[in-house]
């Protein structure tokens, strides 16, 4: 059987710059209606990112097999060139000569919250690159345009391939009625926990109910871990210690790369979950959503130390 995983989503260049100093002190909630802001930032790097990109990224790390589904632009020839180079498939990515490769621009502060704003560029016609008779494993729809993430997802629904629902920063697309249709298809939805808060409101349910409906539903919680919903039972799984946290751009993508890995190599969901968390402590201790290196063999200690997980496949 295939062990490729469909990296539906974005594939963009992040621009980042840090903020010495907190938003909370200068955005003050009794003046928002009249907000005007400047921040000096003195750190700035572009970095390869989007979603598809960052989640491909980190399931090559882990040995996975991960084929991104994306747009990109004419400027895109060196982020082909580096995911090639990592041993990436790139057949499924289509490039629009005519359109700029998706734009994103990240500002953080010292708390680790950020402020982003993001040019969709080649994005806007994702649903245009249809992955025809394509099969895999797994799959993911991560933040993308909306029409290519309902596109990708009916695709994948009617060819019976199971798939994470990663609904991220395109959250303020989806109303109530089209997030059901989404999770009516996916097998396991993944969100943060303010993101789990909005889709709570929206489909008019609590997260354990949604869960109900799926294979399972996965939110993550920063600092306090994750928290599994499966089978009618919440498991809360803490998070891996980090003494020295760096950039949190890019945590979420790491975390859904080691679930998608252990959902692929038959892992238990509890175990897979664990994986996650030690993919997202790994990125957090880097600057940028692809820069951290660890190898195989470090990555199945710290899940053997930290939740006597054994993965003799990451050795």
């Amino acid at each position: 059987m295939s062990k490729e995983v469909l990296i539906c989503g974005s594939i963009a260049f992040d621009t980042i710059a840090v903020f010495e100093g907190r938003f909370k002190d200068h955005i003050l909630a009794d003046n928002i209606q009249s907000l005007s802001v400047s921040f000096f930032v003195p750190s700035l790097r572009k970095e390869f990112g989007g979603c598809a990109g960052n989640i491909a990224y980190n399931l090559r790390l882990l040995g996975g097999q991960p084929v991104p589904v994306g747009t990109v632009g004419m400027d895109a020839d060196d982020y082909l060139q580096r995911l090639r180079g990592l041993g990436i498939d790139t057949r499924l990515v289509r490039v629009l000569p005519d359109a700029y490769t998706p734009q994103c621009f990240i500002t953080t502060d010292l708390d680790n919250n950020q402020i982003t704003s993001f040019h969709p560029g080649a994005m806007l016609r994702s649903a245009e690159n249809d992955f025809g008779d394509e099969s895999c494993a797994w799959a993911i729809i991560s933040p993308d345009a909306k029409d290519g993430m309902f596109a990708h997802a009916r695709r994948l629904h009617a060819k019976g391939i199971p798939f994470i629902f990663d609904l991220g920063q395109a959250m303020p697309l989806f109303d109530g009625d089209e997030l059901r249709e989404m999770i009516g298809m996916a097998s396991i939805l993944t969100a943060n926990d303010y993101e789990a808060s909005v889709i709570e409101q929206r489909v008019g349910a609590p997260i354990e109910r949604i869960a109900e409906g799926l294979k399972a539903a996965v939110v993550t919680r920063g600092a306090q871990g994750a928290s599994l919903y499966e089978g009618g039972v919440r498991v809360d799984i803490a998070s891996v210690p980090v003494s020295d946290p760096v950039d949190p751009t890019g945590c979420g993508d790491a975390h859904r790369a080691g679930l998608l890995y252990g959902l692929v190599e038959g892992w238990t969901l509890r175990d897979a979950c664990c994986l996650a968390n030690i993919m997202g402590g790994l990125k957090i201790a880097s600057k940028g959503p692809q820069n951290h290196q660890p190898a195989r063999g470090d990555i199945a200690a710290a899940l053997r130390s930290n939740y006597g997980v054994d993965a003799p496949g990451l050795s």
